[in-house]
């Protein structure tokens, strides 16, 4: 992920290996890590289970919350793809029936955003 990205808080893929070693302890028996995206001090994971959303607060960053989203509280997610001039694409997740999306994150060209869409699809449609 390139520091413009970054800076604008465009996430970037995150390693399996690397996501397993800082928030292994975060799954159950059974759950594995399926897909990862980091923004400047925040990360969400995709796993076999559920989505976590992992926010660091204050200015330290010392003081973490772990959020947890089981897939089928998700009522429905939308992706938008960059355009030629647009530098990222982004994703909405609504949690139950709220009308704002709960959740908006957005990823730098180097993501694939129908790899996000895929695995959401994958859970939510079950």
């Amino acid at each position: 992920m390139g520091i413009f990205s970054a800076l604008l808080g465009n996430a970037g893929a995150v390693d399996q290996e690397s996501l397993m070693n800082d928030y292994g302890k975060l799954l159950i028996e059974g759950e594995s890590i399926e897909l990862g995206f980091k923004l400047i001090r925040d990360t969400f994971i995709f796993t076999s289970k559920r989505l976590i959303l992992i926010e660091k607060q204050g200015i330290t960053g010392s003081k973490i919350e772990y959020k947890s989203i089981v897939y089928k509280s998700i009522s429905r997610f939308s992706i938008e793809t960059a355009g030629t001039f647009d530098l990222e694409a982004e994703l909405k997740i609504w949690v139950s029936s709220e009308v704002n999306p709960s959740i908006v994150k957005q990823f730098n060209k180097s993501v694939n955003v129908y790899d996000v869409q895929n695995i959401l699809a994958f859970h939510v449609l079950k």
